[in-house]
């Protein structure tokens, strides 16, 4: 597909410009479109960085390729605020209930976005700090060196609660270790650096593909429409291709779409079977002990241990167990055992099975694979 002038409009009885790159201003591009259309937003906004008009130069008086755009550039900050506040109103009126909304910032502009989204009703569910591997020294020796970028990650509302969020497969992927809110990451450098004829770089803040896989991995799902309202040069694009998402991007600047739009044309996109969501454990039928000691996997009468075998409660037929004089569910008497005001007990009790600790959740696990083969 090609390139499509942002004026054209797209309304609601008509198909979304999926894939496409809308060429043109993005918040009228955004107004175009229907409401409640898209299921995330990826926003890389100006930073507005306020960098005056002396050159930076490295010790070597070499001077240093920084972004000094006309795009960039806002003549005061209430000027800076009030674009912030109309774009996001704009993102906010086509995202579903549901969707999410990332954006990406330096110390320049981020607070002042944060504060707009607040303003605007969007819910901040979490601030990431992309701390980047191989920053830029301050050359200058008057600053800490700026090593990280903040990404804020809003739903529409306070009342947006059934949102995607890949909680399982991100701590899968990384090592079964819950995933943190400060994430290690290279720049854009070697060949996913866009270059032009003259060798130079086509987009001076081109972001990494990782950067975006992660954050399209944890809030999206296969077949999502993702828009970028500030597209540059389609890192999102690329990804989202790559990852069986849809697109739309909008950009101003014909140069770099055409080069967004050659780019996300040579991606290969991964297979189907490479694509399957892992499945979240709240989306799996609910198994209750009780159901457990009825199919035969734990007996009542049975002694459940942890798995040093320091504490020890007896299996009542109704499915509570009983730890002396205390009666309860598995999950109140593995706290109170533990003296801790909560507990897992699927996590916490072992039957002994062959003279070796067992966890009582594999046999859980067992009935629900039962059940997914019967249907």
């Amino acid at each position: 597909m090609g390139l499509v002038p942002a004026a054209k409009r797209f309304p609601l009885e008509d198909r979304l410009p999926l894939d496409e790159i809308l060429v043109g201003d993005c918040i009228a591009a955004m107004n175009a479109l229907p409401a409640s259309s898209v299921d995330c937003v990826f926003a890389d906004p100006p930073y507005n960085l306020q960098l005056g008009d002396g050159a930076l130069l490295r010790p070597d008086q070499s001077r240093v390729d920084a972004v000094d755009d006309d795009w960039d550039k806002f003549s005061t900050f209430a000027a800076y605020d009030a674009f912030t506040r109309e774009w996001l109103a704009a993102a906010r009126r086509v995202m579903k209930p549901n969707a999410t909304l990332w954006v990406i910032g330096s110390y320049h502009n981020i607070f002042r976005v944060g504060a707009t989204l607040q303003d605007l009703g969007f819910w901040i569910l979490n601030d990431i700090v992309w701390r980047k591997a191989n920053p830029m020294p301050n050359f200058r020796g008057k600053r800490f060196t700026n090593a990280h970028e903040t990404l804020i990650w809003a739903s529409r509302s306070a009342e947006s609660k059934g949102y995607t969020f890949h909680y399982e497969a991100l701590k899968g992927g990384n090592d079964d270790v819950q995933m943190r809110s400060d994430w290690f990451i290279p720049l854009c450098t070697g060949d996913e650096r866009l270059k032009g004829a003259d060798g130079q770089k086509v987009h001076p803040t081109q972001k990494p593909e990782a950067l975006l896989a992660r954050t399209l991995l944890s809030a999206t799902n296969p077949g999502d429409v993702v828009l970028d309202p500030f597209f540059g040069t389609g890192t999102t694009g690329a990804v989202a291709r790559r990852l069986g998402r849809h697109f739309i991007g909008i950009e101003r600047e014909t140069v770099y779409a055409e080069a967004a739009r050659a780019r996300i044309d040579a991606v290969e996109p991964l297979s189907q079977a490479a694509l399957l969501v892992a499945p979240s454990k709240r989306a799996e039928p609910r198994v209750a002990f009780l159901s457990v000691i009825e199919a035969g996997h734990i007996r009542a009468g049975e002694t459940l241990t942890d798995a040093r075998g320091r504490h020890s409660a007896i299996v009542r037929p109704d499915g509570t167990l009983m730890a002396g004089p205390a009666t309860g569910s598995i999950h109140k008497i593995g706290a109170l055992v533990q003296g801790f005001p909560a507990c897992n007990g699927w996590d916490f009790w072992h039957a002994t099975r062959n003279g070796k600790p067992v966890l009582i959740d594999v046999f859980r696990a067992q009935m629900r694979s039962a059940m997914g083969s019967a249907a």
